[in-house]
C-alpha cells in the first residue's frame, strides 16, 4: 500500500499539473462516469494530501476523495496514451493522469471530509502537526508499537515499510507496547518520521539506509540496498550481521533484528 510520501508526492505532482486552468475528466472503466461528469470542464483550486488520504478541490465546492488501497495506482501518462478499460478516472491538464484499482474513489461533501481527516492522528508531512498528539496517542495504547504505528488514527501516513524501518533505526523491539515508550524515543520517533516522508517525496521512493552504511548517499542506492530490515528475513543485519527476524503484529509481517532492537 502507498505510504504518506507517495500521496503527498502526487498531490504535489497534481497541483503542478492541473492548476493551470480547466481539468477534462473522463471514466473510461464507467464506474465513475457521474462524477467525472460533474469535475469535467472545473478548475481545481487545492490538491492535498492527509495521511494516506487525496483530496481534489474543484471549483463549485466539489471534493473529490481518493485513497488507492493495496493495488491502486495515479500515474501520469501523454495525452495520446489512450486508456484501458481498467482506468476509473482519467484527469487531463498539462498531462493525463489514469486511476486504477483505487479503494476509494468518489465525490464528498465537506461534511465527510472534515469527518475522515477529524478521525486521522497527526500527519508529520503537514504543517501544524504536532509530537505532542503523537505522544498523548501512544499514551493510550497497550498494543505493541509495530502495531500502534499502522494505526492511522495515532500518526497519519505511516505503512508497512516506515514502521519496520523506524523501529530499526531507533532500536525499538516491535514487541514492546506502545505506551511504554519514554517521552524522549517518541520524540525521536517523531523527528525521524518527519525527516524520513520529506526524503520520501523528494526522492519518490523510501530510502532509509545511511551513506555511512550504504557508502552512497541515499537517492544513489539501488533498491535492494536501500532498506534496513523489511523484507530480509533470515538476511544479515546490515549493521551487526544477525540474522533478519520477521514476525506477524495484527495480521501484517514486520522484520526487526534481535540484536539492535533488544527487549
Amino acid at each position: 500500500m502507498p505510504e504518506g510520501h507517495t500521496i503527498h508526492r502526487l498531490a504535489k505532482d497534481l497541483r503542478a499539473d492541473l492548476l493551470q486552468g480547466p481539468v477534462g475528466a473522463s471514466s473510461p472503466q464507467g464506474r465513475f462516469e457521474r462524477g467525472a461528469s460533474l469535475i469535467d470542464g472545473k478548475l481545481l483550486s487545492s490538491s492535498e494530501a492527509w495521511g494516506k488520504h487525496l483530496f481534489l478541490h474543484f471549483s463549485g465546492e466539489l471534493i473529490l476523495h481518493i485513497h488507492l488501497g493495496l493495488i491502486g495506482k495515479f500515474r501520469p501518462h501523454p495525452f495520446d496514451v489512450s486508456p484501458s478499460e481498467t482506468v476509473r478516472l482519467r484527469l487531463e491538464g498539462q498531462r493525463a493522469w489514469h486511476l486504477t484499482g483505487p479503494q476509494k474513489c468518489g465525490l464528498i461533501e465537506i461534511e465527510e471530509f472534515i469527518s475522515v481527516t477529524d478521525a486521522l492522528g497527526p500527519d508529520p508531512l503537514r504543517r501544524g502537526s504536532r509530537c505532542e498528539d503523537f505522544a498523548i496517542a501512544l499514551e493510550k495504547k497497550k498494543t505493541p508499537i509495530a502495531i500502534a504505528l499502522l494505526d492511522q488514527s495515532v500518526i497519519a501516513g505511516i505503512g508497512n515499510v516506515y514502521r519496520a524501518e523506524f523501529l530499526f533505526l531507533l532500536g525499538i523491539n516491535p514487541e514492546r507496547p506502545a505506551c511504554d515508550l519514554k517521552a524522549g524515543e517518541i520524540a525521536d520517533l517523531w523527528d525521524l518520521s518527519v525527516s524520513q516522508l520529506r526524503q520520501g517525496v523528494r526522492l519518490n521512493r523510501i530510502v532509509t539506509v545511511s551513506k555511512e552504511d550504504g557508502g552512497k548517499t541515499p537517492g544513489r542506492l539501488k533498491r535492494k540496498d536501500s532498506l534496513y530490515v523489511y523484507k530480509r528475513e533470515d538476511r544479515p543485519c546490515r549493521r551487526c550481521g544477525s540474522p533478519i527476524r520477521i514476525g506477524a503484529f495484527a495480521g501484517r509481517s514486520c522484520w526487526w533484528c534481535d540484536k539492535c532492537q533488544s527487549r
